[in-house]
C-alpha cells in the first residue's frame, strides 16, 4: 500500500479507523475484565465478612446455645458447603443466591424454652403428604438427632 493511501484512512492522531475501533475494543475488555475482577473481589470480602458477622453472634451467644450454634454452622458447612453463612433476623443463616435456605435461632436469646433449627420455603424438604416440618426444636440433641439434621441440610439443598 503506498503512502498516500495510508495517510488517506489515517486521522488527526495518526490512526486508522481501524486501529481506533481496535483500541476501543481492546479499552471495553480491560474495563469490563476490571468490573469483572472488582465484582468478584467485592463479592468475596462481602462473603467472608458475612462469615465473620456469622461466627461473631454464634461466639456472643449464651453457653448451650453457643455449642448448639457452633455445630449446626460445622454441620450446615460440611453438608452443604453452597450455602453461605449470613445474618438472618440477627442470627446465623445460610444462603445459596442470597437467599437463606436454612438457619438457627438462639432460644435463650429469643427468650424460648428451645433453640431451633428452620427451613426457608427454599429447602426442598416438601413432603407428598401436604405436610411436612419446617423448624426442629434443639435442647440436647444425640449424635443420631445430628446425624439426622445433617441428612435434613443434605436433603434441603438437593
Amino acid at each position: 500500500m503506498s503512502t498516500s493511501a495510508k495517510k488517506s484512512t489515517a486521522t488527526a492522531d495518526g490512526f486508522s479507523e481501524q486501529e481506533r475501533e481496535a483500541i476501543k475494543q481492546r479499552a471495553a475488555e480491560l474495563k469490563t475484565q476490571a468490573r469483572r475482577g472488582s465484582r468478584a473481589e467485592k463479592a468475596e470480602a462481602k462473603a467472608a465478612a458475612d462469615e465473620a458477622d456469622v461466627l461473631a453472634k454464634i461466639a456472643k451467644m449464651p453457653d448451650g446455645d453457643r455449642q448448639l450454634a457452633e455445630r449446626v454452622h460445622a454441620i450446615v458447612a460440611t453438608a452443604a458447603p453452597e450455602l453461605a453463612p449470613k445474618l438472618y433476623y440477627g442470627q446465623p443463616g445460610y444462603a445459596r443466591n442470597g437467599k437463606v435456605v436454612c438457619f438457627f435461632r438462639s432460644g435463650q436469646m429469643d427468650k424460648e424454652r428451645y433453640s431451633t433449627f428452620g427451613v426457608s420455603t427454599l429447602a426442598a424438604l416438601d413432603e407428598n403428604s401436604g405436610l411436612w416440618p419446617t423448624a426442629y426444636a434443639l435442647t440436647e440433641p444425640t449424635e443420631a438427632a445430628w446425624e439426622q439434621l445433617a441428612t435434613l441440610v443434605e436433603r434441603a439443598v438437593s
